[in-house]
């Protein structure tokens, strides 16, 4: 089949978290017959994540490219988080797109990301297709929503074409959607429309110059690093000459392999045409936002703009006595190394030298997170500090971020709510009661007051609170929060701990370890149940004795100690506190592990 620009569709599928794009996705890959009956994917759910981490997660990570082939058309989709801590992806990915289809869930409706999301593709002159999804919940609220949307599009909207969007209905767990609620068996209504709604690429296919902005990298072991990107004019060709264009420098270079996408994998090509989605290798020292041209006079296009990091955290070489145990990469070398990779891919990071180790910022405690327990798996061992709030200089004043927040919880639950964000100083926008009964709030909160939020309110709420927030801009200081917690269970000796230690320390707060494991001075052992930090002795062994008593015979009844996720760690740390992150164990510990110097320098302060 010869390819022409009009028989493209560049198409990106936007939403808030879990409402159905990645699903979506899903049917229109196996409906459009990309793979055989018999393969393993038919069979499959959410095909598109393929990081351990977004299995286990739930959530899409990282931005990915597919291609299917409807008719006579190729269309290449791009699937995008929709977590407003990765929005660094769907910010650079959109660049790649010509139309959205934004997926709205029947029954909440427009959340904080579909906002964020909506706004960025209608800023690039996106044409928007609504896709309301999971019309079959019991409470879907099909009506409402669309007024929602309606408004949502009236905030949003910077110019009056962009109020003329078409809305179709979908079930995408079942693969079915449909121009009204009354579903046909397939999508083949969200590939006509895809094809009729969504615009051919707005490209110059016979220039005699190429130009293509790298939106994307990746990298494998055979040949190692991949530019992605759409070609905004001309064409490209296996092994031609080219020049990166970065800032105000221009680097000669050749493409030395061509690809596009088909499918979940790449097809190798001689030639690529304006408008399409390619995948080039040779260019190693293009990164995110360069531009790849060709011809004696190249230009470059516009660069990414990107919003600026919100949190930072301390990320090291591991300096406690256990370290070098349990990891293969240890050195601050190592770790610097690591980082530098990141940043080639993960755009929305910033990375600063910081003593032994580094201030790595980002978009929110999830971004980093997810980094973090990356390079835990890949073998790195190291220490991460306390998050902490990035701040901006605005016209001589120093503005912390603020970011709007929408929480909905059932009834019995709103005042362990109200009383958790007024603690924070959130300010409440708006309060009402959904279809389902339960209560939505909006409230402004500073980005420093949200640290550690979530884990309160899903011990508040029994696990059932649904939250999410954006950015919203910056305001002036007015008092750094400091986040208010009982005193650490801090060891005060070296050895393994035991259980008939832990029997007695349990009466002294919440244990976050086991018997049996190794200890160390200065480790944090659990939560007091006082305001003070509390040093014990958790290796302490039942002394031998010919004496025997009943009471002292009888058999230790441990309390099931509490083991903290990676997120739970970071936000119990305070600024004098730090976590040991390896591939096997995640520890916390005091800065300073002497408890008498401790002391001396928390009388100092």
């Amino acid at each position: 089949m010869t390819l022409n620009k009009d028989k493209i569709r560049n198409v990106a599928i936007i939403a808030h978290v879990d409402h159905g794009k990645t699903t979506l996705v899903d049917g229109l890959l196996k409906q459009s017959h990309t793979f055989r009956d018999n393969q393993a994917e038919m069979s499959q759910t959410l095909i598109m994540d393929s990081m351990d981490q977004e299995h286990e997660r739930g959530i899409t990570i990282t931005a990915k490219q597919t291609c299917v082939y409807y008719d006579d058309y190729k269309i290449n989709i791009i699937d995008t988080p929709g977590h407003a801590d990765f929005s660094g992806e769907v910010e650079r990915t959109l660049n790649m797109a010509d139309g959205v289809l934004l997926i709205v869930d029947a029954q909440e409706g427009p959340m904080p990301q579909t906002k964020f999301v909506l706004s960025k593709a209608l800023d690039l002159k996106l044409k928007p297709v609504v896709v309301i999804n999971k019309i079959d919940k019991p409470a879907a609220r099909i009506d409402e929503v669309l007024s929602e949307v309606e408004s949502l599009f009236l905030e949003l909207a910077t110019d009056e074409s962009q109020l003329n969007y078409p809305v179709y209905y979908a079930i995408a767990r079942e693969g079915r959607a449909g121009k009204t609620t009354d579903l046909d068996d397939d999508l083949h209504v969200i590939f006509e429309s895809i094809i009729n709604d969504i615009p051919a690429p707005s490209v110059d296919p016979n220039a005699e110059s190429a130009q293509l902005l790298v939106a994307a990298l990746a990298a494998d072991n055979y040949l190692g690093k991949y530019c992605i990107g759409k070609i905004f004019r001309g064409k490209l060709k296996k092994n031609q000459s080219i020049k990166i264009l970065h800032g105000d420098s221009v680097k000669n270079s050749k493409i030395d392999n061509l690809f596009i996408y088909k499918g979940l994998g790449k097809e190798e090509v001689q030639e690529a045409i304006a408008g399409d989605i390619v995948a080039i290798t040779g260019a190693t020292e293009a990164n995110i936002g360069d531009t790849i041209a060709t011809g004696d006079n190249p230009e470059a296009l516009p660069t990414i703009e990107l919003e600026a990091p919100t949190l930072s955290i301390y990320i090291g070489p591991n300096t406690s006595p256990l370290k070098g145990r349990e990891g293969e990469f240890t050195t601050s070398r190592q770790i610097a190394e690591r980082l530098e990779r990141e940043l080639e891919t993960n755009i929305a990071l910033k990375i600063e030298p910081d003593g032994l180790g580094y201030k790595v910022s980002g978009r929110g405690e999830l971004h980093l997170s997810v980094l973090i327990e990356t390079m835990r798996r890949e073998g790195y061992e190291l220490e991460a500090g306390r998050p902490e709030v990035v701040y901006k200089d605005i016209d001589g004043v120093k503005c912390e971020p603020i970011e709007n927040l929408t929480i909905e919880v059932a009834p019995e639950f709103v005042g362990a709510v109200s009383q958790e964000l007024g603690v924070r100083k959130a300010e409440m926008k708006s309060q009402e009661i959904t279809s389902s009964g339960d209560t939505r709030f909006v409230y402004e909160i500073s980005t420093a007051a949200l640290i550690g939020l979530r884990n309160n309110l899903l011990t508040a709420t029994k696990g059932t609170v649904i939250m999410s927030s954006i950015p919203s801009g910056y305001r002036p200081v007015e008092g750094k929060y400091k986040p208010e917690r009982n005193g650490a269970l801090v060891s005060f000796e070296d050895g393994v701990s035991t259980a008939y230690a832990l029997d007695a320390a349990q009466a002294r707060g919440i244990l976050y370890i086991p018997p049996q494991v190794p200890v160390y001075q200065g480790m944090i052992v659990g939560l007091s149940n006082k305001k003070d930090d509390l040093d014990i002795n958790i290796c302490r062994e039942k002394q031998l004795t010919n004496m025997r008593t009943h009471a002292s015979d009888g058999a230790i009844q441990l309390t099931p100690y509490t083991q903290l996720s990676l997120e739970q760690c970071l936000d119990f740390l305070l600024d004098d506190e730090l976590l040991e992150v390896t591939p096997k164990s995640l520890r916390l510990r005091k800065r300073q592990l002497d408890p008498i110097k401790r002391k001396r320098e928390n009388r100092v302060n």
